[in-house]
């Protein structure tokens, strides 16, 4: 069975939580006051992580989808590990779709997006059947390159003297019913209400009990680390230009030039910016298989990957016709109609359910006693 330390939990689980969320601009619907909609998501997202890994510990042993059959049974709990996995694939392709925007827009404007969709699918395949030891290995010596960029990203934003601080001011000058538009449902099930899938690799760390202090740790992090990015965003570009742009951050780098020898980074943002997709994307493969696995109860996962990886490529390239539609999408229709159910009302309903059963069966126990 394959094993994956707590450090390699942090940075997969703070990897994930960035992903495709820093492409397109966390909490961009609060305009100048993005940063703060992060920090309150953040804080929220802290409680749902810990609703989740409350739930690990009441189910040891168990994936995402055999909790659901663990509490509510066969009948009902299997269509609902159902729901998750096919909502993990769609996830997969919406990765994959994401890419099929960025990549013309940013780097390769000339080369036909299904050449690259192709060999982005093939190195997803070999990460998947390499198995997710090797992913968080690579995420090991990925992790200290993107925390060594990070600073240096900032030293040249501010080196070449286009950030402007009254560009973040008055803070909730448009009162906060924006902020609190741009945290509910979004900054709460994009990135932090999404992280339940992780459940599909929580029983594989080898330290189990650390879990929960290695998950809140990330999320920490990588809230903090969006949160920072937004406001340095805001005050370079503006409320405005953050909240109209389709790629703030890449839009963001665009800006940076000191002298006439450091210009022109954007090439280098949208490699770090794959970088975090990749593992995202990576991680929805992991999970959506071992999930299937777990319900039919196939010994061998592998025999998914391929078949998986043709869906989720096919799911890419037809699921929205442009990058509008595909961000609408993403902000409306699926956020209350699937994040909503499956990240925060039934995980709590599970809980209540948990605790219940748990109590009764102590009863039982006492009483036999």
């Amino acid at each position: 069975m394959e094993r994956i330390s707590n450090y390699q939990l942090y940075v997969l689980t703070v990897l994930y939580q960035i992903g495709t969320t820093i492409v397109f601009g966390f909490g961009a619907v609060a305009g100048r006051d993005a940063w703060i909609s992060v920090l309150i998501s953040s804080s929220v997202g802290l409680i749902i992580m810990l609703l989740y890994t409350l739930l690990m510990r009441m189910n040891p042993g168990l994936t995402l989808v055999e909790w659901w059959r663990a509490q509510f049974g066969k009948w009902i709990g299997t269509p609902i590990a159902w729901a998750y996995t096919l909502l993990i694939l769609y996830e997969v392709g919406r990765g994959v779709g994401d890419l099929k925007f960025l990549i013309p827009i940013t780097i390769l404007p000339k080369t036909p997006i299904f050449i690259v969709l192709i060999v982005f699918m093939i190195v997803l395949i070999y990460g998947a059947f390499a198995g997710i030891e090797v992913i968080a290995r690579l995420g090991e010596i990925v992790f200290p390159v993107i925390l060594f960029l990070f600073p240096i990203e900032i030293i040249l934003i501010f080196g070449s003297h286009i950030m402007n601080i009254q560009h973040l001011q008055p803070i909730a000058g448009k009162g906060w019913s924006q902020i609190l538009e741009a945290v509910w449902p979004v900054g709460i099930t994009q990135s932090f209400g999404e992280s339940i899938e992780l459940a599909m690799i929580w029983p594989l760390v080898s330290q189990p009990e650390k879990i929960i202090r290695t998950t809140l740790l990330a999320t920490i992090t990588s809230g903090l680390f969006i949160a920072i990015f937004d406001a340095i965003a805001v005050a370079t570009l503006g409320g405005a230009i953050f909240e109209n742009s389709i790629y703030p951050m890449y839009t963001l780098i665009q800006q940076i030039s000191l002298g006439e020898f450091v210009d022109n980074l954007d090439a280098i943002e949208v490699l770090y910016f794959l970088t975090t997709i990749f593992f995202k994307i990576s991680i929805h493969m992991f999970a959506v298989v071992r999930a299937i696995q777990k319900l039919t109860l196939v010994k061998n996962s592998r025999v998914f990957i391929l078949p998986v990886s043709a869906i989720a490529l096919y799911l890419g390239m037809t699921m929205s016709s442009n990058i509008l539609v595909h961000i609408e999408t993403s902000l409306k229709m699926i956020q209350y109609n699937l994040f909503v159910p499956l990240f925060i009302i039934l995980p709590s309903i599970l809980f209540v359910v948990t605790l219940i059963r748990g109590k009764y069966r102590k009863n039982e126990k006492y009483l036999k006693s």
